[in-house]
């Protein structure tokens, strides 16, 4: 019988409307303390307007350039039918989307050697949760 998933979150308070918060430190945190030896680590992004993404962290303008690319691709000035102004950040939202999984092991993410991960804010400030599941194998 499987062990069960430990549940856990962690808040995010974004200061302007579009940025990338590097929270790779926090979740690794969540996972050595949780005692998870092998498994995976789930990291959901409950908002409509902000997503999660694992990319480069050892070059912070990496992840400028991700969010400056995005704004380019899909900028706010455009023509949306929906009204309240942030339809450019539900896009946004859809293109990096809401959710990563990560395996673990030896008790660590195995993310890549430059890799971390990214919550992505496109309709701040705000404050916003990420959802953490973790469940051993």
């Amino acid at each position: 019988m499987a062990e069960p998933a430990l549940v856990s979150s962690i808040t995010v308070v974004s200061k302007t409307r579009l940025v990338a918060v590097d929270v790779t430190r926090e979740i690794e945190q969540l996972v050595r303390k949780s005692g998870v030896a092998a498994g995976l680590i789930h990291l959901y992004v409950p908002h409509t307007t902000a997503g999660i993404f694992v990319n480069e962290r050892d070059d912070p303008a990496v992840a400028v350039d991700i969010m400056e690319t995005l704004d380019k691709l899909v900028p706010r000035s455009a023509k949306f039918k929906h009204v309240e102004g942030n339809a450019d950040s539900h896009v946004k939202s859809v293109l990096v989307g809401s959710d990563a999984t990560i395996p673990i092991s030896g008790g660590w993410m195995s993310l890549g050697r430059w890799q971390g991960i990214f919550f992505a804010e496109f309709d701040g400030p705000r404050t916003r949760t990420i959802q953490v599941t973790l469940r051993a194998l």
